[in-house]
């Protein structure tokens, strides 16, 4: 019967690795795709938008923290308050452009602003951290008993460079003080 439960706890740990992995690597998604319009279309973020990559980057390490050390509900617990933070400046967002006529800001990907998007992918977030505290109830005082494996380590290495170009961008469309509104041009340039 041990012998049982000890393999039910083992696959559940996998499942709980390859879930926090797939998350890390949809965070990293969502951070290329920002970037890749911020740097092909020019589309600069704006202070929100700021205040959503940073709810993605902590929540990433939250993932990044399961996957290196195991599930903890301390590691859920960074998820669940970075995507909660996120998601109230998408809904803040959101809020700004609902009137009929409104626009936006920016353009849309799939019909849908980026910020509409963040607010979905920080609910997502957030109902994952739900399911993933019921399938590690039993997991939380398991450590990870086996070294990094290569492929987590090219994502968190990945995870660490997108939020270094992030910190960069963010510098070079603040400086140092506070977000212009409507961003249009880098206020710091190399």
């Amino acid at each position: 019967m041990n012998y049982q439960h000890a393999l039910k706890q083992d696959a559940s740990l996998l499942w709980s690795y390859w879930f926090n992995m797939i998350a890390l690597v949809a965070v990293c998604g969502s951070l290329v795709v920002a970037f890749y319009w911020q740097i092909a279309f020019n589309e600069l973020p704006c202070p929100l938008c700021q205040l959503q990559r940073v709810g993605l980057i902590l929540a990433g390490i939250g993932f990044m923290l399961n996957l290196r050390f195991g599930p903890s509900a301390v590691h859920y617990a960074i998820i669940l308050a970075s995507a909660m933070g996120g998601a109230a400046a998408s809904m803040r967002q959101v809020l700004l452009h609902i009137m009929p006529g409104d626009t936006g800001y920016g353009t849309a990907l799939f019909g849908l602003h980026f910020y509409t998007w963040g607010l979905i992918s920080f609910i997502v977030m957030m109902i994952f951290c739900a399911v993933m505290l019921c399938i590690d109830r039993n997991n939380m005082k398991a450590a990870a008993t086996t070294a990094m494996a290569s492929l987590t380590a090219v994502i968190i290495y990945f995870f660490f460079a997108l939020t270094a170009a992030n910190v960069v961008s963010s510098v070079m469309v603040c400086k140092f003080g506070a977000c212009p509104d409507n961003p249009t041009e880098y206020v710091w340039k190399f």
